[in-house]
């Protein structure tokens, strides 16, 4: 599998390294897995205010960002003909595991964080960009749903998580194709065996793989009904 390169375009650069430069991200990061470039678009501003938002034509509340200023920003930092644009917005198509994997499909993705009221669709429509939401609400800006979509995949490349098997039973089945695709995942235990009168499913601790697995499995479509049905 090729290296996974990602280029995010930000008002907040400083925001990024803190959580994607730390535990197996960061780790990622310096095995080589995966690229990742901060690009400031504030940087590529044109005038002496280094301004990159105004007033919406139409009116309205709120400030735009300007498409002049992205543009440049993007063109300069990518190879747009060979780039998958995402824009982070809350009137994106919501997020979800299956699409963790149409995402990782893609050897370079850029993602543009909005700030303000929004974008200039224009930005959205020149570089065809995708619109994901991590949720039906509203955020100041599109940074952490940027570190929320790039977690949620990076986790899933190889030789990122130690075990990839566990990747497999993971809630919605991780990356691949496994029976526990779209179930949340099973309770887990660990010792100690009793802990304040509460005690392991006798199945759990009877060494039976088979038996096991089914009572993983059945928890998991259990669970995923309760909550999800």
């Amino acid at each position: 599998m090729a290296k996974f390169n990602v280029t995010i375009f930000t008002l907040f650069p400083d925001m990024f390294m803190g959580i994607l430069g730390e535990s197996l991200l960061g780790k990622a990061l310096e095995k080589d897995i995966w690229s990742l470039k901060i690009v400031n678009i504030r940087d590529y501003a044109t005038d002496k205010h280094n301004t990159v938002d105004d007033t919406p034509y139409g009116g309205g509340h709120g400030m735009v960002m300007k498409p002049d200023v992205i543009g440049k920003a993007i063109d300069e930092n990518c190879d747009v003909e060979n780039t998958k644009f995402y824009f982070m917005s809350p009137r994106g198509k919501v997020f979800h595991q299956k699409k963790v994997v149409e995402v990782l499909g893609n050897t370079n993705i850029a993602i543009l964080c909005g700030r303000y009221e929004g974008v200039d669709q224009r930005v959205i429509d020149e570089y065809k960009m995708e619109e994901l939401s991590i949720g039906n609400y509203v955020l100041t800006g599109g940074e952490l749903p940027a570190m929320v979509i790039l977690d949620t995949c990076v986790r899933c490349l190889p030789d990122v998580v130690g075990d990839e098997k566990s990747l497999i039973e993971d809630s919605f089945g991780g990356a691949g194709k496994s029976d526990y695709d779209d179930l949340l995942e099973y309770p887990l235990y660990t010792k100690p065996a009793k802990w304040r009168g509460r005690g392991i499913p006798e199945v759990l601790m009877s060494g039976h793989h088979k038996n096991i697995e089914d009572w993983k499995l059945k928890k998991a479509r259990e669970i995923t009904e309760e909550r999800r049905g």
